[in-house]
């Protein structure tokens, strides 16, 4: 399957917490629940200090971001182990989020839930990157794609791990590959 991934980035810096991809407030929300489901997606990235952020990855009153791409720097998804954060990403259409590194649980929990791609770059994109910059992202040639300057920038292989989310996460995986029965 190949994974291609086009439009606008937003683009954080270092450090960014699951409290600032999603608030607290909002994990009495259920994700299996459709209509809480959306409305995580509709708080996603709301943590946001205004004054570093004051455009908002999901607009007041949206449900869904204008940005499918994420562009981070080291350490994204740090602070607790909740699996909300990739998923309210998710629930807002995010497709990749970029990032130099990421908190093992944050990347797990991307993998686990099969919401969101956890792409490791090779360069320090968020200082190269603006939010709005348009970008391609393509798994396959593991590159990232600056629109505006037509330069691509190396993205670190998601190995064995792309697979789980291409299929949805790890409970679709498991029964797809046959290590647990089909849905009854």
């Amino acid at each position: 399957m190949q994974a291609i991934f086009t439009g606008p980035v937003y683009v954080v810096r270092d450090n960014i917490d699951t409290d600032q991809i999603i608030s607290a407030k909002y994990l009495n929300l259920v994700p299996t629940i459709t209509e809480e489901y959306e409305k995580l997606g509709s708080y996603a990235m709301d943590g946001l200090p205004d004054a570093l952020y004051p455009e908002r990855f999901v607009k007041p009153g949206a449900m869904d971001t204008e940005f499918p791409i994420i562009i981070a720097g080291r350490n994204f998804g740090c602070g607790s182990s909740r699996e909300h954060a990739p998923i309210a990403l998710g629930a807002a259409d995010c497709q990749a989020v970029v990032a130099e590194s990421f908190a093992r649980i944050f990347f797990r929990n991307c993998v686990a839930t099969g919401e969101v791609y956890p792409v490791e770059c090779t360069e320090r994109l968020c200082e190269i990157f603006r939010t709005g910059d348009r970008a391609v992202v393509d798994i396959d040639a593991g590159t990232i794609t600056l629109e505006r300057t037509g330069k691509a920038y190396s993205l670190k292989p998601l190995g064995e791990v792309r697979p789980v989310v291409e299929a949805g996460g790890i409970f679709q995986y498991a029964r797809k590959v046959g290590m647990m029965p089909d849905k009854v």
